[in-house]
């Protein structure tokens, strides 16, 4: 433990902090996740643009917080759109 009452102080709000940013990571994580199911079970289109909206703006809202880079939301975001747009255009074709 520190010695130095400042010292303190930022060990307590680094721990406050971990545990916000844990927070928001999981948030994001299990929304895209839902995406992911949703479209492994083969869910009908707005179900799945309901969830990859939900997702979008966890992604968006973890980034803002300072939870994960902002380059790394995008490319979370970039991503998940790409296999949402894939399965939608499988799914047109076998129409």
């Amino acid at each position: 433990m520190p010695n130095i009452k400042s010292a303190e102080k930022r060990v307590k709000i680094s721990e406050d902090r971990r545990v916000l940013n844990k927070a928001y990571k999981t948030s994001m994580k299990n929304k895209t996740k839902a995406v992911l199911k949703a479209i492994a079970e083969g869910k009908t289109e707005e179900e799945i643009q309901q969830l990859f909206v939900k997702a979008q703006s966890a992604i968006d809202k973890a980034a803002r917080r300072g939870a994960i880079h902002k380059n790394q939301a995008s490319r979370r975001k970039s991503r998940l759109a790409a296999k949402v747009k894939a399965y939608i255009a499988a799914k047109e074709q076998g129409v």
